[in-house]
């Protein structure tokens, strides 16, 4: 073989120094992406793996531990309350936009 055809591939000495890699700017977040602060709560399903989890957000601070806890009963679900919103397993939308309405607070359906 060639000595011109000949090129180090892979080696374990350490003799070869790696190159460092590109430092990442942080980006703004994308349109939509955001939550909107806006006083209307938003129902959505999110798919995760094989399952469906209910998000719940727009809630106010002192309110989401009290409402999570009486949303995972009243649907009879598990699920958490975690950086301000409402995450519930299962598909469970209709069932939280009744119970906002009937309180008469503003809810949407978000989401497809």
């Amino acid at each position: 073989m060639p000595a011109d055809d000949r090129r180090l591939v892979y080696s374990t000495d350490g003799s070869l120094p790696l190159p460092k890699p590109a430092k990442r700017k942080a980006s703004p977040p994308a349109p939509g992406k955001t939550l909107p602060d806006d006083g209307v709560i938003r129902v959505l399903r999110e798919k995760r793996r094989a399952s469906a989890v209910t998000i719940v957000h727009g809630l106010a601070a002192n309110e989401i531990e009290a409402l999570g806890k009486e949303l995972r009963r009243m649907c009879g679900t598990g699920g958490t309350t975690k950086n301000g919103v409402i995450e519930l397993q299962g598909d469970h939308r209709d069932t939280i936009v009744a119970y906002f309405e009937g309180r008469k607070r503003k809810v949407k359906r978000a989401g497809g």
